[in-house]
Parts: structure tokens; C-alpha cells; sequence
């Protein structure tokens, strides 16, 4: 089981979309949404975060960089990877000054895009910036930290701690089995068992929920573990 990794694709061209909707068919890591216009794009994103934003400049209703500007004004940190015709170097500044992480021309080959995406994601996954929500919590996972968003309360959290929520937090309330969470967080170690697992569940939910006896957060289900997020 791997985890998922959701992808907002904005595009118009509906040969394109097809193409790659079909191509990230084939890598489960992914779960694809896709807007046609930039207001489909900005309502979308007010109710749902994503992890990655494929943004075309050339939407019919307002250029994609313009919309880019209004991602990150909302505060919207997700990276997001614009794709266009146009292939000058002023082109690539407007973009970038707009707040993409990087541009790609078309025609592309699916394999540059797929691994420039993965690169992005990776990084994103590392930032500081990377905040995610948690039930009543915004979790931190650069510095370890999970804030109660309310109160701006911190909980300090261990690395392994950190590490079962965000992969948790990926599979999106999906359940995931204990074996899966322990090599993920673990790595292939003969010498780490499921009680290893547990026992940090265990203090996990010392800290997270309001009766870790009647856990509401972070719930065990069909053999292993998932976030009610």
C-alpha cells in the first residue's frame, strides 16, 4: 500500500487532460482532480488541499499566473508546477514571480513532468512550510511539532511520532496496516516489531486525544491505523 499523493490538475485542453489523466492512472501514488477554468481552480482549492497543483498559463477565463498570484495570496502553500506553449526565458521569470516552483514547456515528455512532480513533492514534504491538519491540530512536521489551532498550544512530538502522522496524514483516512506503517516509519529492521508500533501509538494518543482510552483521532481500524482528519 503506498500512500496518496493528490494532485489538482487545471487545464482546458481536453486532449492533454485525457493524456494525463491516463498516464498518472498508472502510478497509484496518485489521486487526480481536475479543473477547467481558473475559477473552478480557486473554488476547489478554498475546500480541498492538495499536494501538488499542475497549473496551465493558458486557462480561458484568466492567465494561470494571475491565478497563481491568488493561490499564494490566499496563503495556499502547496508547490505548484505551471505548464505552457511558450518557451522564452521572460515567460519562465513571469511564472516564477508569480509563485510557481517551476515551469514546464509543451510539449513535455510525461517522464520529465512525473519526476520533476515527485521532486517537488518530496520537498515539499521536508519544508518548514508543510503544515498539516490534524483534527484540531496543525502539525508541523519540520520541527516536530503539532499546535493546538485554537489555543496556539504546542505538543513537542518525537521523530518516529512525527513520522507515523504525516505518513498517516498521506493515506488520508484510509486504513493502513500496521506492517505498512512499521516499514514506512521503521524501515525494513528485523529487530523492530509491531509492539515497537503500538508503544508509539500508545504515547501518541497520550497526547493527542482527549480519552486515549476512546481514541477519536488517531483510530484503530481493520488491522492497523488511520487519522480521522
Amino acid at each position: 500500500m503506498s500512500a496518496t499523493q493528490r494532485i489538482l490538475l487545471v487545464e482546458d485542453d481536453d486532449t492533454l487532460a485525457e493524456t494525463l489523466v491516463e498516464q498518472l492512472a498508472l502510478h497509484p501514488e496518485f489521486s487526480l482532480t481536475r479543473a477547467e477554468t481558473a475559477k473552478q481552480a480557486l473554488d476547489i482549492t478554498q475546500k480541498t488541499s492538495f499536494d501538488l497543483i499542475l497549473l496551465d498559463v493558458g486557462l480561458p477565463d484568466q492567465d494561470g499566473r494571475e491565478t497563481c498570484k491568488i493561490i499564494r495570496q490566499k496563503g495556499i502553500k502547496t508547490p505548484v508546477v505551471m505548464l505552457t506553449g511558450a518557451s522564452t526565458d521572460a515567460d519562465t521569470i513571469l511564472g516564477l514571480d508569480a509563485g510557481a516552483n517551476d515551469y514546464i514547456t509543451k510539449p513535455f515528455r510525461f517522464g520529465i513532468l512525473l519526476a520533476r512532480m515527485r521532486a517537488h513533492l518530496r520537498s515539499q514534504q521536508n519544508s518548514e512550510s508543510a503544515v498539516l491538519a490534524i483534527g484540531p491540530y496543525d502539525l508541523r512536521a519540520a520541527v516536530k511539532v503539532l499546535e493546538v489551532r485554537e489555543s496556539g498550544e504546542k505538543i513537542r512530538l518525537t521523530e518516529k511520532e512525527t513520522n507515523i502522522l504525516k505518513f498517516l496524514h498521506r493515506a488520508q483516512g484510509a486504513a493502513v496496516p500496521r506492517e505498512v506503517l512499521l516499514h514506512e516509519v521503521w524501515g525494513y529492521n528485523a529487530e523492530v516489531s509491531t509492539h515497537t508500533l503500538e508503544t508509539h501509538i500508545y504515547r501518541l494518543r497520550q497526547k493527542i486525544e482527549t480519552d486515549p482510552s476512546d481514541a477519536q483521532i488517531l483510530r484503530t481500524v481493520d488491522g492497523g491505523y488511520c487519522l480521522n482528519l
